[in-house]
Formats: C-alpha cells, sequence, structure tokens
C-alpha cells in the first residue's frame, strides 16, 4: 500500500498536469477565433472565384480552353500528394487520421509512383523514417499559415505538373467542420476540373477569355492550397481544444479518485494506530 505521502506527490503531479491543460485549452480557445473567422470569410470568396472561372471557361469555349496546360488531364502515373499535419501533437487524433489517410492512399496506388510533399513536423517525422518517395518538406506554418506559404507551394505543384513530373495533385488535409467535428479530405487540385458555369451571363471582356484564364488558373491554385491551410489551422486548434478540455475533466476526476483513496489510508492508519494504543494499554492492566 502507497503512503500518505506518496498520494499527496501524485496528487500535486495530477493538479499541476490539470493547470497546463487548462492553460492550454484555453490558449487553443483564442486561436481557434481567429482561425475560425479566417475559415468562414475565405469560403465565400472560394465560392465566388470558382464560379468566376467557370464563367470564363464557358466564355472561351472548349477548343481553346483544351489548350491550357493546368487543364491538361493525363494517365496518373505520377501522382503528387500534399499532406497537411500539424507541427504540434496533444490535439486528440488529429495528426494520427491524416497520416493513416495518407498510408491508406499509399496502399490503394501501389502500382503508380506517388511522391508525398510533407507540410507539417507530424508528418514529416513519420514518413522521414520510411521508405517513401518524398518532394519536399514545409514546416513552422501550421497554427498560422499565410498566402505567401500558399503561393510558394502551388508555384512549386505547378511548375511539377506543367514540366510533366506529375500527372497529378492530390490535398489530404483535415477540413474544419464544428468544433467537435474534424473531417478528413481528399481532393484534386490539378488538374483542374473545370467548374460549370453558375447561370447564362454575359460579360465584356477587356482581355480575351484565353488572357485571363492564363492567369486565372494558377490564383485558383493558390487558393484552393490557401484554403487547405487555413481550414487544417482551424481543425487543429478545434482538436486540441477538445483534447484538452477532455483532459482537464480526466484529471479531476482522477484527482477526486486519488483524495478519496488517501482519506481511506489516513482512516486506516489512524484506526491501526488506535488499536495499537489499545493493545498496549491493556497488555498493562
Amino acid at each position: 500500500m502507497p503512503s500518505l505521502i506518496d498520494i499527496r506527490r501524485r496528487i500535486r503531479s495530477v493538479k499541476n498536469t490539470q493547470q497546463i491543460t487548462r492553460a492550454m485549452k484555453m490558449v487553443s480557445s483564442a486561436r481557434l477565433r481567429r482561425a475560425q473567422d479566417r475559415v468562414i470569410n475565405s469560403r465565400p470568396y472560394a465560392r465566388m472565384a470558382a464560379e468566376l472561372l467557370g464563367d470564363v471557361v464557358a466564355a472561351a469555349g472548349p477548343e481553346l480552353v483544351e489548350q491550357l496546360p493546368l487543364l491538361a488531364a493525363r494517365d496518373e502515373e505520377r501522382i503528387q500528394v500534399v499532406l497537411i499535419t500539424a507541427d504540434r501533437g496533444l490535439a486528440g487524433a488529429f495528426n494520427t487520421n491524416l497520416i493513416k489517410a495518407a498510408q491508406q492512399f499509399l496502399a490503394d496506388h501501389r502500382e503508380q509512383q506517388v511522391e508525398l510533399e510533407l507540410v507539417g513536423r507530424k508528418g514529416r517525422d513519420f514518413f522521414i523514417r520510411r521508405p517513401v518517395r518524398t518532394s519536399g518538406e514545409t514546416v513552422g506554418i501550421s497554427q498560422n499559415p499565410s498566402q505567401a506559404d500558399a503561393e510558394r507551394l502551388a508555384r512549386k505543384l505547378i511548375e511539377r505538373f506543367t514540366a510533366g513530373e506529375v500527372d497529378s495533385v492530390y490535398l489530404i488535409y483535415n477540413e474544419f467542420k464544428s468544433v467537435l467535428s474534424q473531417k478528413v479530405t481528399l481532393k484534386k487540385i490539378l488538374p483542374i476540373a473545370m467548374p460549370a458555369a453558375a447561370a447564362a451571363r454575359e460579360y465584356i471582356f477587356e482581355q480575351p477569355p484565353m488572357q485571363m484564364l492564363e492567369k486565372l488558373l494558377p490564383d485558383f491554385i493558390v487558393l484552393q492550397v490557401l484554403e487547405a491551410f487555413l481550414e487544417s489551422a482551424a481543425a487543429e486548434q478545434a482538436a486540441r481544444m477538445t483534447a484538452m478540455d477532455a483532459a482537464t475533466t480526466n484529471a479531476g476526476e482522477m484527482i477526486e479518485k486519488l483524495t478519496l483513496y488517501m482519506n481511506r489510508v489516513r482512516q486506516a492508519s489512524i484506526t491501526r494506530e488506535i488499536i495499537e494504543v489499545v493493545s498496549g494499554a491493556s497488555a498493562l492492566e
């Protein structure tokens, strides 16, 4: 049976852990509000950008559109996968689910050559020790991604696709649904699937539609990468806040159990001492 000192030390240790998890929950909650605002504000912009692109594609005509390299569909012999994980842990199953999805994708495409672009320290640390092809890594941006980060990655993906190094590009990331729900998403961004026009509209273009598409298509890739970054950042903070809330609750329950156990041990010790005193007094009579 452990001594009272050991139990008190254990309670003190759990209380310290509870303070840490409570503080991390509060920090994640504050960061989640900012990340959630960025995601909510970006979604209408992404939707309108897709609609605008569809209108320009319809105006350009299918014959001209087929000449654009970012729309060229090829047999998927070489596939680029961008895995977006977090730089830190303590977020429940956030990173584990993403890594499992990447492993499943690799298993489903054994016959193709798949290369991983690793964004986030957790995904990098997992796959760097395994026999998989990687094309690069980016760390330190998971909690506060910027447009410059998205442009840098999108430029690399576009260059590899147009040069024929890869035939398609996929993103694997966590989509933010709510504070309690994050969805692992597999999204194909290259070649770009031609979006349908939102409605029959007549535009007067200052530039020919083809010239506009040459500028809009790369920007559309940047937008999709940035959207994935923002979704992942919000999902990460939501997952960490939920995990730290559960850890704080579990620590409280453990403190209650340890306190009850300590009281029982102390009561047993007092009872034993009383019995020893009574027995000693009886022996002296």
